[in-house]
């Protein structure tokens, strides 16, 4: 972070965080009348209830309802823009992102595509991505059931381009939720390994958004108690997810983390494990950023020596001497949540495909890479893949 920062700060979300609090839905003013509720083509939100909840609530609010329910782990082109069709047909006039990050970035996606012409990749940025400007979108409300995004505290919705295996975040100020509702008690379902996965997402958006060369006071704040939280209670969530205190700790940590992307920026971490998920769709976007991790941290570790003490000092509550502390910190934090041996080979990954990686994240998210520590060469980008390969 530069001595003398120029920032400014505009988070137009409203938050309502806590147990019970989705019941809210009852009795806010929400933004129209007919709400597309987007849900995941899994199980889970039909089987927990978290549906049923909703389009409850949504009645008694006089609100009508319609459901789209083919999102994907890594959510695909073809889903956003066959929803955007059918919202239009049903004139629906807000859009409502139940469930985890995949699930509220496509109803950010589809909240742009209900009201702009043409393909959604005319509006992305990078790749093959068009850049063209939006200038109006269907109001957002995001309900998360996981805790790792972030994505219901920032504009940004990461959607993978089947066709051209272009896996990019997109965002813009009308993409920020008009109201997000975090509910810890919707989260106690995740199973550990997701809970693991998820919330490690988080821990990254808040120590990438640390160390960018963007950051400002207002995200060194959240991130800083976003890394507390998360090395203190994700053992605990992952380890007992009955835990109600330590899933409550973990979602504000998350939401924390999606305050901190929505003042500094992910780095080029990010971008490197968005090639790897857009060549492997079915690797978690968590999972692969764990890998990644250590070898990424230790490739900065001399460029921004005090941020990484900082980093340790918060994780564990002692004084750090030395960068390394932190990287320390972070393996025990991973060994804790019993992710510390995760193989990408059991994704299908390939180590032959590594080199194309490289050019794939710099050719889709190459705008990560110039917000890291110091520029990182190919060699050092391979470098880093092939270390977290087995």
């Amino acid at each position: 972070m530069n001595a003398n920062p120029v920032f400014s700060l505009h988070i137009p979300t409203r938050i309502l965080f806590g147990c019970g609090e989705i019941k809210k839905l009852a009795t806010e003013t929400l933004p129209g009348k007919k709400a597309m509720i987007i849900i995941s083509g899994g199980t889970s939100m039909r089987k927990y209830g978290y549906l049923d909840k909703v389009i409850g609530f949504l009645t008694e609010n006089d609100v009508a309802s319609i459901v789209y329910d083919k999102i994907l782990p890594n959510p695909i082109k073809s889903h956003v823009m066959e929803a955007a069709a059918i919202c239009r047909e049903q004139g629906c006039d807000f859009i409502i992102g139940l469930g985890g990050g995949s699930t509220i970035d496509s109803a950010k996606a589809i909240a742009v595509m209900a009201c702009n012409d043409g393909d959604f990749w005319n509006y992305v940025t990078g790749g093959s991505g068009k850049g063209r400007p939006v200038t109006k979108a269907l109001p957002i409300i995001a309900i998360p059931t996981t805790a790792g995004t972030g994505t219901e505290a920032d504009p940004w919705a990461v959607i993978t381009n089947e066709e051209k295996q272009e896996k990019i975040g997109f965002g813009c100020s009308l993409t920020f939720p008009a109201l997000s509702i975090i509910d810890p008690e919707l989260m106690i379902s995740i199973p550990p390994h997701l809970t693991a996965y998820q919330g490690f997402d988080a821990f990254f958006h808040a120590a990438e958004g640390f160390i960018a060369n963007c950051a400002t006071p207002i995200s060194d704040l959240y991130a800083l108690e976003a890394i507390r939280l998360l090395y203190k209670y994700l053992p605990v969530a992952v380890n007992d997810g009955k835990n109600l205190k330590a899933r409550a700790k973990v979602a504000w940590a998350s939401t924390l983390a999606g305050l901190v992307e929505a003042t500094s920026s992910c780095t080029s971490e990010h971008s490197m494990e968005h090639a790897m998920s857009a060549y492997y769709p079915q690797l978690p976007h968590g999972a692969g950023l764990i890998a990644l991790s250590e070898a990424y941290f230790e490739t900065f570790r001399n460029d921004c020596m005090k941020r990484y003490m900082k980093m340790a000092d918060v994780m564990t509550q002692q004084k750090s001497n030395r960068p390394s502390d932190f990287i320390d910190a972070l393996a025990r934090m991973k060994k804790e949540c019993h992710v510390d041996n995760i193989k990408l080979s059991e994704w299908g990954l390939k180590e032959e495909d590594l080199p194309k990686m490289v050019q794939n994240a710099r050719d889709t998210m190459g705008g990560l890479f110039t917000l890291d520590p110091r520029p990182l060469t190919d060699d050092e980008v391979l470098n880093i893949y092939r270390q977290s390969y087995k």
